[in-house]
C-alpha cells in the first residue's frame, strides 16, 4: 500500500474517531437541555418513520438532480448544516451566540468549500446528528435502524445501483454530506476540476441518508498500479489527491455508540472515567472499536477498486461490537438486545 493511500485511511479514522467522541461527550447535555425528538425512544416504529423519511429524501434527491434542481438540494443541505452546527455550539454558548458561529459556518460552507471547512462541518454535523438520535433511539430502535438501513444500502449498491447516482450528484455539490480525505495536505478541492467517475470501476462505499462513500481515487491506485507498488514507493502519479466518505458512513454506527453509553444502566456499564468524556463505557468503547474494524475492512476493499456498500460492515461491526461490550459488562442478553 502506497503511504499516500494508507495516510488517506489513516485521515478517516481519525474523523471517524473525532465524530464519535464528540457524539459522547454531547449526549449528556442534549438530554440536559431537552434535545430528545421522540416521546417514546424506545419505540422501534421511531426506526420505521425515519427510514422512510430517508427513503422519501433519497428520491426527491433524485429528481432534484435529473432535473438539474441541484441548488435546491444545496440549499436544504447548507440549512441543515448552520441548524446541527447551533445545537452543537448551544452546549457552550447562549442559543442567540450559539446563532454567530453556526451562520458562519453555512457561510463558509457557500463562499469558501475547501476540504478542511468541509470536514470541520461534517465533524460537527455527524457528532450533533449521532447524539441527537443517540438520545432519541433507544436500543431496540437503534438496532432496528442500523440493521435495515445495512440491508438497505447493499441493495441500493449491489442492486439497484441508484445510491452510485445519488453519490455523484451530491459530490458535485461541495458539502459536508461527505467528507473529504486528502492524500497529500497541499491539495485544494475548490481547484480539483478533475471528473468524477460514476461507473462501476469507481470505487464507491455508499452509505445511508443522503451521504456516501466515492472512493473511485482509491481504485485508481490499485487497479493501474503494479502490484509492486507498496508503501515505499515514491511514484505519486497514479495516486490522486483524494477520496470521499459519506459522513452517513461515520454517523450510523456512532449512533448506536451514544444509543448504547445513554440507555444502558449505569449500574451495569459504569463509566470508564475518560475526561471530558463520562458517557463513555465499556458497550460504547466496544461498539466503537467495532466499527473500525468493519472501517478498515472496508477501506481494504475499497483500494481494490470496486464498489462497496459502507453500513453491511460499519453497522455491523458496530452491533457485534456493542453486544460483545454489553455481554462483558453483565447485561443480559434480552436487556442488550432493548427486549
Amino acid at each position: 500500500m502506497h503511504r499516500r493511500v494508507a495516510f488517506g485511511i489513516g485521515f478517516t479514522a481519525v474523523l471517524f474517531f473525532l465524530v464519535q467522541l464528540g457524539a459522547l461527550a454531547l449526549v449528556p447535555t442534549f438530554y440536559e437541555q431537552g434535545y430528545q425528538t421522540v416521546e417514546d425512544p424506545t419505540n422501534p416504529t421511531n426506526s420505521l418513520l425515519y427510514i422512510g423519511a430517508i427513503l422519501v429524501a433519497t428520491a426527491v434527491m433524485l429528481a432534484a438532480f435529473k432535473y438539474e434542481l441541484q441548488w435546491l438540494v444545496k440549499g436544504f443541505i447548507t440549512l441543515a448544516a448552520g441548524s446541527l452546527a447551533w445545537y452543537v455550539f448551544s452546549v457552550f454558548f447562549s442559543p442567540l451566540l450559539a446563532a454567530i458561529p453556526a451562520v458562519g459556518l453555512a457561510v463558509l460552507l457557500i463562499i469558501y468549500p475547501e476540504w478542511y471547512i468541509i470536514d470541520a462541518a461534517g465533524v460537527l454535523m455527524g457528532a450533533g446528528a449521532a447524539g441527537l438520535f443517540g438520545i432519541s433511539f433507544g436500543l431496540l430502535p437503534a438496532l432496528v435502524l442500523l440493521s435495515i438501513l445495512a440491508v438497505y444500502d447493499a441493495i441500493s449498491v449491489y442492486g439497484t445501483e441508484h445510491m452510485l447516482d445519488l453519490a455523484a450528484g451530491v459530490m458535485d455539490l461541495n458539502l459536508p454530506v461527505i467528507l473529504v480525505i486528502p492524500t497529500t495536505l497541499s491539495y485544494s478541492l475548490r481547484e480539483d476540476v478533475s471528473p468524477v467517475a460514476t461507473d462501476d470501476n469507481a470505487n464507491a462505499s455508499v452509505s445511508d441518508n443522503e451521504t456516501h462513500t466515492h472512493t473511485n481515487e482509491l481504485a485508481e491506485h490499485d487497479a493501474e498500479a503494479p502490484s509492486s507498488i507498496d508503501e515505499t514507493s515514491t511514484d505519486d502519479s497514479h495516486i490522486r489527491d483524494a477520496f470521499f466518505i459519506g459522513l452517513g458512513d461515520a454517523v450510523m454506527p456512532t449512533v448506536l455508540v451514544a444509543s448504547a453509553a445513554f440507555f444502558l444502566p449505569a449500574e451495569l456499564t459504569p463509566s470508564l472515567g475518560i475526561f471530558g468524556i463520562p458517557a463513555m463505557t465499556l458497550p460504547a468503547l466496544t461498539a466503537m472499536i467495532g466499527t473500525f474494524i468493519g472501517l478498515f475492512v472496508l477501506m481494504w476493499l475499497v483500494v481494490k477498486g470496486r464498489a462497496h456498500a459502507g453500513l453491511p460492515l460499519l453497522n455491523g461491526g458496530a452491533i457485534a461490537g456493542y453486544l460483545i461490550g454489553a455481554l462483558l459488562s453483565g447485561v443480559p442478553l434480552i436487556r442488550a438486545l432493548g427486549l
